[in-house]
């Protein structure tokens, strides 16, 4: 709801507290894209009339009119707090991990409540008084939170660019694991003051996020610790299952502070400050090229131009800009689909060659087996032939005993004639 709402200062009369008014615009025709349509004012209040914890925003009231819906938020008054460490010289990584600690202890309280707030970022993340020693973080800005339902399959794409994981990039279902990804992102700028994955083009940008495209370039990282970068690396995994979760971000040993002063104990102390020359110049690009929205920053100046603006004026930018957006989106989602058909193409190649390969040992194998057939009827065929012969000769060995036999018998009869002549002599 960020384009369609302005937040002003107030103060209630009774008391002389002052609170922070956001005007939410309402939709006045369910077919219209200007304002905000019933259903997500109330989801947003809802929200917000749900939740107390020190580290985000409290809602005070709530009253409508006409045009908008107004809600009393508790005044923030502290700034950004990428801006207020941005201010410091250096920055070590046990002051780092102070802010982040809280910022992890607003998101485990909405995480308990099933809530997702689906928009964390560096403006979204102010301080309540930057002028305590010990400034307390406010989570801010609940207009695309939504509440986790099991069973209930969500998707969406909304959010910064910059900051949203890969599941909302590739319109894949939604949980609490995407503000884990939005965390990593955050800490990896809070430490070099560089943005993992943000391109030239929103297109490159969410290209680079659904490759989990990044590194820790030495140029940024060369002063950081292992477990620092351990902790990045835990959230910034493209399988939300895989991802570290809120309580187990709680439960690492850098957000701890177990062993990070004796890590790397070769170094001097000194060298584990971060500079914050980078965050200081990240903060300036991301203020100046940040379209008006409803932080807590410039509260005047942002109302001022909303309401100078002439209404037929804006809702024609307003439609040339849905328009370019809608563009980079169908563009970044075709690239993505592009990617994946590429992947498809290739996975089914070397499926085709793999089938092709079997193909082949398969017609080996019947040659093989054709030829062992041959052979066999070969050995058929001269059993056959020495079967013939063999009865053949038995055949000649019969005639040759007959004749044998008959000769002998003659013989016999020789010779007994012979003896009768003998006797009768």
């Amino acid at each position: 709801s960020g384009q369609f709402a302005i937040v002003r200062k107030c103060r209630e009369r009774k008391t002389g507290v002052e609170y922070a008014a956001k005007f939410i615009k309402k939709r006045r025709l369910s077919s219209s894209r200007r304002g905000v349509s019933r259903e997500e004012i109330e989801r947003e209040v809802d929200i917000l009339r749900e939740i107390q914890h020190p580290n985000i925003i409290t809602l005070h009231d709530i009253f409508e009119n006409k045009t908008d819906v107004v809600l009393i938020l508790e005044l923030v008054s502290g700034g950004e707090l990428f801006d207020f460490l941005a201010e410091k010289e250096s920055l070590t990584e046990e002051e780092a991990t102070q802010f982040l600690k809280q910022i992890l202890d607003g998101v485990h309280y909405l995480h308990s409540k099933h809530i997702a707030h689906f928009d964390l970022k560096p403006e979204n993340i102010m301080l309540l008084d930057k002028n305590v020693p010990n400034p307390r973080i406010k989570l801010i800005d609940f207009g695309i939170a939504h509440k986790i339902e099991a069973g209930n399959e969500f998707k969406n794409i909304f959010g910064t660019p910059e900051f949203v994981a890969p599941e909302i990039v590739n319109y894949e279902p939604l949980g609490l694991e995407a503000d884990m990804w939005s965390i990593g992102v955050i800490t990896y700028i809070l430490l070099s003051g560089a943005s993992p994955f943000l391109g030239e083009t929103k297109q490159e940008t969410l290209t680079n996020i659904s490759a989990v495209n990044y590194d820790f370039d030495e140029e940024y990282f060369s002063n950081t610790s292992e477990l620092a970068k351990d902790f990045i690396r835990r959230l910034l995994v493209k399988d939300p299952k895989k991802r570290m979760t809120i309580a187990q971000s709680l439960e690492h040993p850098w957000i701890k502070r177990r062993n990070v002063r004796n890590e790397d104990s070769g170094r001097k102390p000194e060298r584990r400050r971060l500079k914050t020359t980078r965050l200081k110049e990240y903060t300036i690009k991301s203020h100046s090229s940040m379209p008006p929205n409803n932080t807590y920053i410039n509260f005047e100046r942002f109302s001022k131009v909303m309401e100078e603006v002439a209404a037929a004026e804006e809702s024609l930018r307003e439609l040339e800009r849905n328009k370019r957006s809608f563009q980079e989106d169908i563009e970044a989602l075709r690239s993505i689909y592009e990617e994946k058909e590429s992947w498809y193409k290739e996975e089914n190649e070397s499926i085709s060659q793999d089938l092709r390969q079997i193909r082949q040992e398969l017609q080996r194998a019947e040659a093989l087996k054709r030829q062992a057939q041959e052979e066999a009827r070969g050995v058929v065929q001269a059993a056959n032939g020495l079967k013939r012969r063999y009865r053949k000769l038995e055949n000649h060995y019969e005639a040759l005993a007959k004749q044998v036999a008959s000769e002998m018998k003659f013989v016999e009869e020789l010779v007994w004639s012979i003896e009768q002549e003998k006797q009768s002599g």
